[in-house]
């Protein structure tokens, strides 16, 4: 295991991160409620293969970013910080209406697939975030850090993805309604915000 790491502060962003009503939970959502579980969880094992992609990308970059100079390290901690307001803001600001509208005929583990690995958002969060909690100067090398960290994120992940099936399966339209709902976005806005904050209150480690 890293040396000295976070196990709270990790998984407490990621699953803030995940929990936050977003894209993925609005098409999962929707798929459900139109064609049912089959294809839903179809495009939760498309969403989590393309998340493997991606971190199989990350692991070998990000390796090669760290190890190239410490200003990079650094460089990375702050685009983190910026990359956690983005999605604080993307969360603010998704009333559902594209999550909705990306609904189509196309079953889901081809379109899970595909969006993960178009979705410069994912390689960002392996790169990123997870560069948050990477120590360079640990004993363990910064590719398996990576690997380890990017392992538990898609474990919660596709926990997470399975669970929104299954709660719109049982809930139908009224899981929809709250992940647009006002409240909902103040909620998870403020918590990764708050996040934001606490990583930047951290020096990075180098």
């Amino acid at each position: 295991m890293p040396d000295g790491f976070d196990w709270i502060g990790f998984l407490f962003a990621v699953a803030v991160i995940e929990l936050t009503p977003g894209p993925n939970m609005g098409w999962l959502a929707a798929l459900t409620i139109r064609e049912g579980r089959k294809p839903a969880f179809g495009a939760v094992a498309g969403i989590a293969t393309g998340l493997s992609l991606q971190l199989i990308a990350a692991v070998t970059g990000l390796t090669a970013l760290i190890i190239s100079a410490p200003s990079v390290h650094t460089g990375l901690h702050w685009a983190g910080i910026a990359f956690m307001l983005y999605l604080a803001w993307e969360a603010l600001s998704d009333t559902g209406s594209v999550a909705l509208s990306a609904v189509g005929q196309e079953r889901g583990f081809r379109r899970g697939l595909i969006a993960n690995v178009l979705n410069p958002k994912a390689l960002a969060f392996y790169v990123l975030l997870i560069n948050q909690f990477v120590n360079p100067a640990s004993a363990l090398p910064v590719w398996q850090q990576t690997l380890l960290l990017g392992g538990i994120h898609l474990t919660v992940a596709t926990l997470v993805h399975a669970g929104i099936v299954l709660l719109a399966a049982q809930l139908g339209a009224r899981l929809e309604t709250w992940r647009t709902s006002l409240a909902a976005r103040l909620t998870f806005t403020g918590l990764l915000v708050a996040i934001a904050f606490w990583l930047a209150l951290t020096p990075p480690r180098g």
